[in-house]
């Protein structure tokens, strides 16, 4: 699963970075470090202008909650538990499928966290666990696929401009080799050229659209604990363990 990962970048780079063409950014939100589930994040997503225009789909940056809320959904509190989505059955499940075949986003991430459990054991007699960064190799942004859902709060007036909820999930894959001894499950990424297509609501859910990058492009190394007190946050939360015996 991916529940932690660090999204420094401004507006202005991402912007930048995947091309857009409307950013719907009010205020910045500030490096975050310790991204976890309910918080605000950058998300990368095309919107066509209107029903009959024949304009094509804009690609717009905004900011998303993440924890995604289906658009059928009764309450809020359901989207605490759809942080994640299965890639092999993201097409399929009731809670995705209507956002996979037209409302797929990008994430943009600097890595995310995994906890490796360690031989070492706790006074409870349970694994240690060790949490690792994962990040791509050339230090570029990292782009997580991920769906998107507009939600109507029904307990919100219709001129009340917070009535529409945005929220997110992010779709894993099997790990490759590479990271899958720290977890089995990693994080969707996207490549370049990918995408064009990944994010057009005009291409329906195709299961071909789930192709996981090509492996052998990240790298991973140890952190602080301090990364699993999701109060704490800062640039250190990155800093790699220095070597034993060094």
């Amino acid at each position: 699963m991916c529940g932690r990962y660090a999204s420094s970048r401004r507006p202005e780079d991402l912007v930048d970075e995947f091309d857009i063409v409307e950013s719907r950014i009010q205020d910045a939100l500030e490096a975050d470090y310790n991204v976890a589930p309910t918080k605000e994040v950058y998300a990368v997503v095309e919107r066509p202008p209107s029903k009959d225009s024949p304009e094509p789909p804009q690609r717009q940056l905004r900011v998303l909650t993440w924890g995604l809320i289906p658009s059928w959904a009764k309450e809020a509190s359901i989207g605490n538990r759809m942080i994640n989505a299965r890639m092999e059955t993201v097409a399929e499940k009731p809670a995705y499928k209507r956002a996979f075949a037209a409302r797929r986003c990008l994430l943009p991430a600097d890595g995310y966290f995994e906890w490796y459990p360690t031989e070492e054991l706790t006074k409870t007699g349970k694994p240690r666990k060790q949490p690792f960064f994962i990040r791509p190799q050339d230090h570029g942004v990292l782009a997580m696929a991920g769906l998107y859902e507009i939600w109507r709060d029904p307990d919100k007036a219709e001129d009340d401009p917070d009535r529409f909820r945005w929220t997110c999930t992010v779709i894993t894959t099997e790990a490759e080799d590479s990271v899958g001894h720290i977890h089995d499950r990693m994080p969707l990424m996207v490549e370049r050229d990918r995408w064009a297509d990944w994010l057009d609501p005009r291409v329906g859910g195709d299961t071909g659209l789930l192709v996981p990058a090509a492996p052998g492009r990240l790298e991973a190394y140890p952190v602080s604990t301090l990364v699993s007190n999701v109060r704490n946050n800062g640039p250190e939360l990155l800093e790699p363990l220095p070597l034993e015996g060094s």
